[in-house]
């Protein structure tokens, strides 16, 4: 009978939701959402007043919100009011805090490292650090983990925490009193150069604030020699739409046209490039893969479709979908799809989701099944999806964007004793306990980035530590899955530990050298007639 009452209940909150918003133009469509409204308000009073037991009625609307969304498509979703500012953050570009990054390591808070020019750094917070006390009280133990952290060390800027921190070779416990303040969450995850002329750049996300991010990134590129550019969008999951725009009009000509939106209820809106871009002349390349979606699908396909950029990777993610955040009275929200977006060539890359969510998410087994993600000639397209760019090549919509140029997955390296090491942290505990032991050592020996990346490897006792902390934890070390890839894994191990004594830009410089994509791109940039043979324009 719940069960009953739940689905009903669905129904109604979506289609009062839908007559809430659409704000009816006529008297009929007026007397249908008055009726909505009244049959909605008259089922809240029953279950409220006549129900047989008591109900949490908070509980029940949430459920019905989130069981109507789920009906409705993939990505319309309801976020409770307690989740909204984390939800948030990550786009807003800035959060309220002490300004470190950190995990749980051994019930522990481990700092992995403070936010330069932040309120932790400017009392002297360091890398290595274990915060052991938070006002007083114990901050180690099973209760720790990464929510009680952040209930604990964020909040308003002005407000002042104090932390006991235990610090490696010292005798005693260090006492902080940190004022919080506004910490930037940065969403470009790297960029350097990779050669004389070749400039990278890692976007993570479309932020408020990634505009500013690339400037910033590619000014310092372009002061270093950039002549060509790899743009790496692979494992973005998308972000605003007004960012896409600027992004994509960092490489187009004024005036081109972007992306337009179209919705039954929301008139077509087109966005255009504006001609102030710092890299419209010069070879790009820009990496997606399965991963790649939304925003980063806009990006991509309005390059594509310009014959600006080479396309290089797997098939994108494939999210066509726009949507529009609603508050609702109690401060919760709901992300709602209110248009489609199409590419210039009026491309809709939205994959089907016409077998329900949990099939949609777990499209990426089926593809992998189907050898989707190593073969280029597994993926079919029919006539019917066949689209142009602008020199006239034959670009597909439906279930992403394809690459101009196909790199498998590597399952070979990614295998399951890989994910077996990964998956039971044997990697993050090595390098902690390491870095325990000799990162004072190796700040000294190696104090610039450039000296740790040319001269530190991995020894051959280093890695034996490494395999007997697997051992330990369970792991089967088969010697024949294991050869293949003893160099990534101990490339993965370097780059770690240079992620932790320098920053995150670090580990991508270390692990870089070893990806197939970028090993690709680099032959592309330097000799492959790919660009030509394509019409791309450079």
């Amino acid at each position: 009978m719940k069960r009953n009452i739940f689905s009903t209940f669905a129904i109604l909150l979506g289609v009062l939701m839908i007559s809430v918003n659409l704000n009816a133009q006529n008297n009929g469509e007026r007397m249908n959402s008055n009726t909505t409204t009244s049959k909605f308000a008259t089922l809240l009073y029953l279950l409220n007043n006549y129900y047989v037991d008591t109900l949490n009625m908070p509980n029940i609307v949430d459920k019905a919100i989130v069981s109507t969304l789920r009906d409705l498509d993939p990505h319309s979703v309801y976020i409770p009011a307690k989740d909204v500012k984390e939800a948030e953050e990550s786009l807003k570009g800035s959060f309220e805090g002490i300004g470190v990054t950190f995990q749980i390591f051994k019930d522990t808070i481990l700092v992995i490292a403070p936010v330069q020019g932040g309120p932790s750094d400017k009392v002297g917070i360091m890398a290595g650090d274990k915060i052991v006390t938070i006002n007083g009280k114990s901050a180690v133990g099973p209760k720790i983990n990464n929510e009680w952290v952040m209930d604990h060390l964020r909040g308003k800027k002005g407000t002042k925490v104090d932390v006991g921190v235990y610090r490696n070779g010292v005798g005693h416990i260090f006492d902080f009193t940190i004022t919080r303040d506004r910490i930037p969450l940065n969403s470009l995850d790297a960029s350097f150069m990779i050669d004389k002329h070749t400039g990278y750049i890692r976007l993570g996300r479309f932020a408020e604030t990634s505009k500013q991010e690339f400037d910033k990134a590619f000014d310092s590129l372009k002061k270093q020699g950039l002549k060509n550019l790899i743009f790496d969008l692979r494992g973005n999951p998308g972000g605003y739409l007004e960012t896409a725009q600027e992004i994509a009009s960092e490489f187009l000509s004024s005036g081109k046209l972007i992306v337009y939106t179209q919705g039954i209820h929301s008139p077509r809106q087109e966005l255009y490039s504006s001609g102030q871009g710092d890299f419209r002349k010069g070879k790009l390349i820009v990496l997606i893969d399965e991963g790649t979606a939304s925003a980063s699908e806009i990006v991509s396909g309005a390059l594509q479709y310009w014959d600006r950029a080479l396309i290089v990777g797997r098939l994108s993610f494939g999210k066509g979908l726009v949507q529009r955040p609603f508050f609702l009275p109690d401060g919760s929200l709901i992300r709602l799809t209110i248009a489609r977006y199409y590419t210039p060539s009026g491309r809709w890359i939205q994959r089907p989701f016409n077998k329900g969510i949990t099939a949609y998410y777990n499209d990426w087994q089926t593809r992998l099944k189907h050898g989707e993600l190593f073969h280029a000639d597994s993926i079919h397209f029919p006539d019917s999806l066949k689209f142009h760019t602008h020199n006239g090549r034959v670009v597909y919509g439906g279930g992403g964007i394809m690459p101009d140029i196909f790199i498998p997955f590597d399952s070979t390296r990614f295998d399951a004793l890989y994910t077996d090491l990964v998956v039971k942290g044997i990697f993050n505990n090595y390098v902690n306990d390491y870095l325990n032991s000799n990162g004072q050592n190796l700040k000294q020996k190696y104090p610039h980035f450039k000296q740790f990346l040319n001269h530190f490897s991995i020894s051959k006792s280093m890695f034996n530590n490494f395999l007997d902390d697997a051992r330990k934890a369970k792991i089967e070390i088969n010697p024949k899955a294991l050869d293949p890839n003893v160099n990534f894994i101990k490339l993965q191990i370097k780059a770690l530990i240079a992620r932790d004594l320098f920053d995150e830009n670090a580990y991508f410089e270390v692990i870089l050298p070893s990806d197939s994509a970028i090993k690709r791109s680099l032959q592309l940039l330097n000799g492959d007639k790919a660009f030509d043979k394509l019409k791309i324009n450079y």
